[in-house]
């Protein structure tokens, strides 16, 4: 399958477009057809609906029916949404068991002039797919990489599960083995932002018992389920209570978890007594207070009456050479 792919681009990508000649093509949006204007030569990363088809752009729709080349995941999967829209172009399979042999060809096609669009088989490309490979090799060749932006599943679970938003990661599915998953989110404890993993049906309750004994049962979470589709469910609650609901482990459909924010360790007493030392050799002891009170988040009345304290403390006089 590789070499027939790489065999199609080449005779894709073979021919070199004449002076003044652009990629044309159309789309189609219900009974009206819609004729793309012409597409600057380059790799063009396409956003793709994670679920509901209706949720394209019309960028993207033009994109894709103006490239010369288009390369995704599944030809199948991509072939139900180009046909929805009636785009003809034909797709070429690009993943990561076949991305050394077709990465090159569409290398050689961009080097040639034309323009490529990537999608993956749902959502925005380069997120937990081969596409990042691609779209390094294109900016170390200097070639023009554009984003056209869409649908994303991580995006749409943040928005849906109304945790925290002003700071988020994204980390991608963990580790499949129970050490290498709790180790990983043990990573992830006192981060400071919302977190989000892809995870798969049959792991999600595993997952959500190993969340809650790391990150703590009382965090809160949301279990996103089948984004956008006709069964779509967004359960929100305590990662213990959700690790219950989902023990039996019949769940279908693709899943992003969604966990709270977490909180950095309160810095220890030696730490908060140098910190106060430092603050008071340079501002009155109340405004050292203040301060130490915005860099801890500890409580400023707590820290006066500790620099009172240490101010009281008697400090040990220097030994004296030669006396006992």
């Amino acid at each position: 399958m590789a070499r027939k792919t790489a065999k199609a681009l080449d005779d894709a990508a073979g021919r070199t477009p004449g002076e003044g000649e652009a990629s044309r093509g159309s789309f189609r949006i219900g009974a009206h057809t819609v004729e793309a204007r012409p597409l600057q030569p380059g790799l063009h990363l396409v956003a793709t609906p994670i679920g509901n088809l209706g949720d394209i752009t019309i960028r993207a729709l033009e994109t894709l029916a103006g490239a010369d080349i288009i390369a995704c995941e599944d030809t199948r999967v991509s072939r139900v949404l180009l046909n929805r829209y009636g785009i003809s172009t034909r797709p070429y399979a690009y993943h990561e068991h076949n991305a050394d042999r077709v990465g090159p060809k569409l290398i050689e096609a961009l080097e040639a002039g034309r323009s490529v669009a990537l999608i993956s088989d749902a959502g925005t490309p380069l997120v937990s797919d081969p596409g990042y490979r691609l779209a390094q090799s294109a900016i170390e060749a200097g070639l023009h990489v554009v984003p056209v932006p869409g649908a994303s599943a991580p995006m749409a679970a943040l928005v849906a599960s109304g945790l925290p938003s002003d700071a988020f990661l994204f980390a991608g599915f963990l580790p499949g083995k129970d050490k290498a998953r709790r180790e990983r989110l043990g990573q992830f404890a006192a981060t400071e932002a919302t977190l989000m993993f892809f995870e798969s049906p049959n792991r999600i309750a595993a997952t959500l018992r190993s969340a809650a004994e790391v990150l703590g049962a009382d965090r809160p979470a949301a279990v996103c389920r089948e984004l956008t589709k006709a069964y779509e469910e967004v359960r929100r609650g305590a990662l213990g209570t959700l690790a219950e609901h989902y023990c039996e482990g019949n769940v279908r459909g693709e899943i992003v978890l969604v966990i709270g924010p977490g909180s950095a360790p309160p810095p220890s007493g030696e730490d908060v007594d140098g910190l106060l030392a430092r603050l008071v050799t340079e501002l009155p002891a109340g405004k050292a207070a203040t301060e130490a009170a915005r860099l801890t988040g500890l409580p400023r009345k707590d820290l006066y009456q500790r620099l009172l304290s240490l101010k009281d403390e008697p400090t040990e006089a220097p030994a004296m050479e030669g006396k006992p």
